[in-house]
C-alpha cells in the first residue's frame, strides 16, 4: 500500500488486479467518523492520476459526490417526478421515447458515466438500425437533454455530454400547395360530397384538421365574421378514445373569416338542424361540434383524411395531404397581399419567423413579382 501519494489519500493493489485510490471527504456529524470514497483503475497511475484530480476539486471546493445511479433509473425518476405541466400527450411523447428509443441504448449505463460518444451511437444506430427520422432523433435529443439537464443540476452528473453530440440534418420538407387550376378542380369535384364543407373551410381558413374538426359553434361569430379557435380535436395518442385537446402552441386565436367560409358554416348550421329535426331524441351532439356525422356524433379524423386521398386519387394528385390544404391557403394569402404578420396569426404559428421559412418560395415568387411593379413604375414615371 502506497500513503501519502501525490495529491493525498491512500493507494493500494486490490486482490483482483485493479488498483484502489482512497481519499476522505470529511467527518460524518452523525457517526464522527471519515467519510471515504474510492477510485479504481488498471494501473497505479491511473488512480493515481484519477486521485489527484479529485483532491484538487475537494480543495478548490468544486467537487461532487456523484451517486451511483444507472441512467435508466434516473430516465424513469425524471419522467414521473421532473416534466413538470406539460400536455397528456407531451407526457406519453417523453414516456415513450425514453421506453423505446434511450434507455435500450444506454440505460444500463451508469449516469455518472455516460459520455458524448455513447450518446453519439446511440443516435447513429437510431438513424440505421431502427430507420427513424432526423425530426424523430431530435425530438429523442430534446427529452434526454432535459433530463441530463436536470440531473446535472441535482448534482448527478458533472457535464452534460450531449454538447459535443452531432445531431443528423433534418432535411427540410417541400410544402405541395394546390396551384389554382389544381384548387378549382379540387373545388369542382367535392360538390355534393359528405365532407365538402370541412374540405372547403379548411381551405379557406388554414385550419389544421384536428382544429377544424374540433370547431364549436359556441366559437363562430357570424355577426362579427371571426372564428375562435381554442382546441382539436381527435384521438387521444396511444387510445382508441376521440377527446378535446389543447392546441399545438398553447396560444388561442381569433380569425376574421371570408364572406364565403361564413356562408359555408351557415349552411353547415341548416343542415344540423334539418337532421336534428328528423331524428328528434335520435340527435346528439352534446360537444356542440359545428362539423358532425347525420346524428350528431363527431367526425372520425382517418375517416375524413381517407375520404380527401379518394379525391384527390381521382384528380391524380395522389401525393396531396390534407395538410396541404392549410399550406394552400398560406401561399394564397400571402400571394393575396396578407402581410407576414397576419399570416403568421391565422395560421396560429408561433413567430412570424417561422412562417417565412416555412413559406420562402412564395414570398420569394412575391419578391419578383414585386420587383416586377417596381420597374413598372420607374418606366412610367421617367417617361418623357
Amino acid at each position: 500500500m502506497t500513503k501519502g501519494a501525490k495529491g493525498g489519500g491512500t493507494i493500494r493493489q486490490r486482490p483482483d488486479g485493479r488498483w484502489e485510490a482512497r481519499y476522505t471527504l470529511g467527518i460524518d456529524p452523525g457517526t464522527g467518523k471519515q467519510i471515504q470514497k474510492s477510485v479504481y483503475g488498471k494501473t497505479q497511475k491511473e488512480v493515481r492520476q484519477k486521485l489527484t484530480a479529485i483532491t484538487a476539486e475537494i480543495d478548490e471546493g468544486t467537487y461532487m459526490d456523484v451517486p451511483r445511479l444507472k441512467t435508466a433509473d434516473w430516465l424513469n425518476t425524471w419522467v414521473e417526478e421532473y416534466i413538470g405541466n406539460v400536455k397528456p400527450a407531451t407526457r406519453k411523447s417523453y414516456q415513450d421515447h425514453v421506453r423505446l428509443n434511450i434507455i435500450p441504448y444506454v440505460g444500463a449505463v451508469p449516469l455518472s458515466k455516460l459520455t458524448a460518444a455513447m450518446i453519439q451511437q446511440m443516435y447513429n444506430e437510431l438513424q440505421t438500425e431502427k430507420w427513424l427520422s432526423p425530426k424523430t432523433i431530435k425530438n429523442v435529443h430534446g427529452v434526454l437533454h432535459r433530463a441530463l439537464e436536470q440531473a446535472q443540476k441535482m448534482g448527478y452528473i458533472r457535464n452534460n455530454p450531449l454538447t459535443a453530440v452531432t445531431l443528423p440534418r433534418i432535411e427540410k420538407k417541400q410544402i405541395k400547395p394546390l396551384e389554382d387550376n389544381e384548387l378549382c378542380a379540387f373545388l369542382k369535384e367535392i360538390r355534393g360530397d359528405t365532407y365538402e364543407l370541412v374540405y372547403f373551410v379548411t381551405v379557406f381558413t388554414g385550419l389544421r384538421q384536428g382544429e377544424v374538426l374540433g370547431l364549436t359553434w359556441d366559437c363562430v361569430n357570424f355577426e362579427k365574421h371571426t372564428l375562435l379557435i381554442n382546441k382539436q380535436h381527435g384521438k387521444k395518442k396511444g387510445t382508441c378514445e376521440y377527446c378535446f385537446s389543447s392546441l399545438k402552441n398553447d396560444r388561442p386565436r381569433l380569425i376574421e373569416a371570408a364572406d364565403g367560409v361564413m356562408d359555408a358554416l351557415k349552411k353547415q348550421q341548416i343542415r344540423q338542424q334539418r337532421w336534428a329535426a328528423r331524428l328528434k331524441d335520435g340527435w346528439e351532439n352534446s360537444d356542440n361540434l359545428v362539423f358532425t356525422t347525420e346524428t350528431g356524433r363527431y367526425l372520425c379524423n382517418q375517416t375524413v383524411y381517407l375520404a380527401f386521398k379518394k379525391v384527390m386519387r381521382r384528380l391524380h394528385l395522389d401525393a396531396t395531404r390534407f395538410h396541404d390544404l392549410r399550406h394552400t391557403y398560406a401561399v394564397n394569402s400571402l400571394k393575396s397581399g396578407d402581410d407576414i404578420k397576419t399570416v403568421q396569426e391565422n395560421l396560429g404559428h408561433q413567430t412570424a419567423a417561422f412562417t417565412l421559412d416555412v413559406y420562402a418560395h412564395a414570398t420569394s415568387s412575391m419578391k419578383h413579382e414585386s420587383a416586377n411593379r417596381m420597374d413598372q413604375y420607374i418606366h412610367n414615371v421617367t417617361k418623357p
